[in-house]
């Protein structure tokens, strides 16, 4: 077994694999506990990719006389998959420190988008913001992601809703997905909001006949690559039938459905997705039971997002009837100038205390659900032979402690490993 590998994790107290027979998310029955290992070694191979798993005297065996550019010892430690983060918004210029102030005063969010404020302040700077400038804020929010534990993240693009803006964002987060360590999972997301001047109806139809044939264009000269397409339908922003014709456009040119639905009111977004074979729907705080049952029918993931609800003082997402109804359950920072955090084991941890959610749950839900609601769990998620060498090594003997703890994560999460490159160290 000549030729080496890149990185060996040996002693480690507890390996969480989360799956161990190659499923691609987890479900009811299925998360009641999850797949680990005790005493276990892990390897991973110069291309990036997971070569062997198991305990640590049977690996010790198998790989006696093998050269390793790094071996890190986890006595005492424990080794879980890299966090996946399923929603976040992170390309934008302008703070707006000052509408937390609003909030805590009784101003609701709508109440503050129909004042200036909320989506439309942000949009106004980053329209202003030069592509440079977008870049350095982009790689510094993520950096902060990656210290916490994040390893794949979805970045959506939707402060910009004029064509010119939108494809700024997206070649920002294509600069970061070809230059840093972090996964990426693009979103556009340019029916964000509808801008001033027009109606959702136009707004609608300026996507469908420019925006769209744009990113197709792009997309097939390898410029820009875009996975995902995202609309918020809500109340007085885009109602079902515009959400309808561009999410089916979008899916059309070849991206999965991936978008903000009941949120703040029951639009029946959960039906509607699960009707266009959507991959993901977030938030759902207004889901219907119906489209509960939808959702697990047609197999949509649920990406929820406890910070969203706990800063907006907005009813918590019904975790456990979609849990309990089988819909697979994932979790997201929602990251952005109103709700920001950077922190994956804090949303864990809100998921468990305030959506009653189970420490397995959380956790498949940070990890391989994160993963499959981004169409990524055949290579990201979970610990397994052949999957990509994104990890964590926390300084605990119990994983169980990255979910209990609140806060202080910097010390607990010793290393982050992407692709079996260890991209940070306490």
């Amino acid at each position: 077994m000549a030729g080496g590998h890149s990185l060996l994790l040996e002693n480690a107290q507890q390996v969480v694999l989360v799956c161990a027979r190659g499923e691609r998310f987890l479900a009811r029955d299925a998360l009641r506990s999850l797949a680990v290992l005790e005493g276990a070694s892990l390897v991973v191979g110069k291309d990036g990719f997971i070569k062997a798993i198991g305990p640590a005297d049977v690996i010790q065996r198998q790989f006696s006389g093998e050269t390793f550019e790094e071996i890190i010892d986890c006595s005492g430690k424990c080794i879980l998959p890299g966090l996946v983060d399923a929603h976040t918004h992170p390309v934008w210029a302008g703070e707006r420190v000052h509408e937390f102030a609003m909030k805590l005063a009784g101003a609701t969010y709508m109440e503050i988008h129909k004042a200036g404020g909320g989506i439309h302040f942000t949009v106004e700077r980053t329209r202003q913001a030069s592509e440079e400038e977008l870049f350095r804020s982009l790689q510094q929010r993520l950096q902060c992601m990656m210290r916490a534990g994040t390893t794949l993240v979805e970045c959506k693009s939707g402060y910009g809703l004029d064509l010119e803006t939108e494809l700024k964002m997206l070649r920002v987060i294509e600069r970061a997905r070809r230059e840093l360590d972090i996964g990426i999972s693009a979103t556009y997301c340019g029916a964000h909001s509808v801008p001033k001047g027009k109606t959702a109806t136009e707004a609608a139809d300026d996507i469908i006949n420019n925006h769209l044939p744009k990113l197709k264009e792009l997309g097939r000269n390898g410029e820009i690559h875009v996975d995902n397409i995202d609309v918020f339908c809500e109340k007085g922003v885009f109602d079902l039938d515009s959400t309808r014709r561009i999410l089916q456009r979008g899916k059309d040119i070849g991206l999965q459905i991936n978008f903000h639905g009941d949120e703040l009111h029951p639009m029946k977004a959960a039906e509607l997705g699960a009707e266009l074979g959507a991959q993901a729907i977030s938030h759902l705080e207004e889901v219907s039971d119906e489209g509960i049952v939808a959702m697990a029918t047609a197999r949509c993931s649920a990406i929820l997002l406890p910070t969203t609800a706990y800063m907006l003082r907005l009813k918590q997402p019904r975790a456990r009837k979609m849990l309990d109804e089988g819909v697979i359950v994932a979790l997201g920072s929602d990251f952005n100038p109103n709700a920001y955090c950077f922190s994956m084991p804090m949303v864990m941890h809100l998921a468990c205390v305030n959506m009653r959610m189970s420490m397995p749950e959380a956790l498949a839900a940070a990890t391989i659900n994160a993963a499959y609601a981004l169409g990524k769990s055949h290579t990201h998620g979970s610990l397994e032979v052949g999957k990509q060498g994104d990890l964590i090594i926390i300084n605990s003997s119990r994983w169980e402690h990255l979910i209990y703890q609140f806060g202080g994560h910097h010390e607990l999460i010793e290393y982050v490993i992407a692709k079996g490159k260890l991209i940070y160290k306490t």
